[in-house]
């Protein structure tokens, strides 16, 4: 029975609803969270690396948890070997492959052929001592001892100017990469939304919560035509571009939280050329 109610709390806890005979909710691990770059900063300051499109997972040196707090229900061998210390990365297949990993990774019975598909690919050391570029020396030695061929440091290089910056975000997304992080190399390890780590991004992404539909036309009679969704502001618009069929025949259930791509806001404070991304799940 133990079991059981230990299996149920799991499941709901990854779906955020906890009823009263559940577990209290996970608690979310603090972690650094990125600012948006800009070009102000002095890019010569800053470690550069790919943005990997993958599912945030922290390592604490026994447990892996999700965003939200969830433990990540992977197969024991793919932690066994983990170092004693705590990581902070993504789980991550391979460019455009999100959906399927995030199928993969929120199943409480985790299969083994798809996690062997899976890499955990480490960019921080939380609470680690001396500046990110120790940090990085660390990660590099703790990954070499452990020998786990799925546990792996993000790459990390300069750039001397912003010129060559953008000549670095340009071969990544033409590659189909989603786009680069920034982290500062002197900075010491701090939590929170902080210029110590920049994303960089051909589009700009926000949220948003889906408040109703707009009933499709033509080709779509009968499904949804447009999702309209709400901001934190609490200013409304319609997202239609980016919904595939299936989703327009079942879109993501009222109360949901979206992430959008657009390119800039309107002089109203609302995205021009949005489009649908996916669900927001912190699982």
């Amino acid at each position: 029975m133990k079991r059981l109610l230990s299996g149920l709390s799991l499941a709901v806890g990854m779906l955020g609803v906890f009823p009263a005979w559940a577990e209290s909710p996970p608690t979310a691990p603090t972690m650094v969270l990125a600012d948006v770059y800009e070009a102000h900063f002095d890019v010569t300051r800053y470690w550069v690396s790919e943005k990997f499109d993958g599912v945030r997972a922290q390592w604490d040196g026994h447990t892996l948890r999700f965003r939200g707090g969830g433990l990540v229900p992977a197969p024991a061998w793919f932690t066994a070997h983990f170092p004693a210390v705590p990581l902070d990365g993504e789980l991550w297949i391979a460019r455009g492959q999100f959906d399927r990993l995030s199928g993969t990774v929120r199943r409480i019975e985790p299969v083994d052929a798809e996690w062997r598909q899976i890499r955990y690919l480490i960019f921080e050391l939380p609470d680690a001592a001396g500046d990110f570029s120790a940090r990085i020396q660390q990660m590099q030695a703790y990954v070499s001892h452990a020998n786990v061929p799925w546990l792996q440091v993000v790459e990390q290089t300069r750039v001397a100017s912003h010129a060559e910056l953008k000549t670095r975000l340009d071969a990544i997304t033409h590659a189909g990469g989603e786009g680069l992080m920034l982290h500062r190399a002197d900075a010491p390890y701090v939590t929170g939304r902080s210029d110590v780590l920049l994303k960089l991004k051909p589009w700009l992404d926000a949220e948003a919560v889906v408040v109703g539909y707009t009933p499709g036309k033509g080709k779509y009679q009968g499904m949804t035509g447009a999702l309209t969704v709400e901001k934190p502001d609490g200013k409304r618009f319609r997202i239609g571009s980016g919904l595939s069929d299936a989703l327009r025949r079942q879109p993501p259930p009222i109360g949901s939280r979206i992430t959008y791509r657009y390119q800039h806001l309107t002089k109203n404070g609302l995205p021009r050329f949005a489009r649908y991304l996916r669900i927001r799940e912190d699982f």
